[in-house]
């Protein structure tokens, strides 16, 4: 019987002890927004603003402002690590794929604010009171 008790105490430890790790990567938001509401974060809050991109799309195309982080880059999980985790972050790429896929590397490292850009460039482009930096 108290081999039972004991087993008992021991899995409830484990238990919450995992809950509380998994509560603090719950904690992490990810939000996908529209061109338009990113526009209004951008101007609202104090972001980072990332593009997942290789250089070479980002050199030819930009939102203003963003810095590049290529997703597909050997160094990507320690350029991700140089951001503030505590600084909401904005992720785009050019359709939302690399974009959604960051978002959940964040997440997992521990960010706390994390806004995905829908439909990525692709849809901000199409919108017609954003603006693009491009390439001359």
């Amino acid at each position: 019987m108290k081999r039972l008790v004991i087993i008992g105490c021991l899995l409830m430890a484990v238990s919450f002890g995992t809950s509380c790790v998994d509560s603090k990567i719950e904690d992490a938001e990810v939000k996908l927004v529209t061109a338009e509401e990113m526009q209004s974060i951008l101007e609202l809050e104090d972001v980072q603003l990332v593009d997942v991109r290789t250089p070479k799309e980002h050199e030819e195309e930009r939102i203003a402002n963003s810095q590049n982080i290529d997703y597909n880059s050997p160094t990507f999980e320690e350029d991700i690590a140089k951001l503030d985790k505590a600084k909401p972050v904005i992720l785009y790429c050019k359709g939302g794929v690399r974009s959604a896929k960051c978002a959940r590397k964040l997440k997992d490292a521990g960010f706390q604010k994390i806004y995905d850009l829908e439909g990525g460039l692709s849809k901000w482009k199409h919108s017609d009171k954003l603006k693009i930096e491009v390439k001359s």
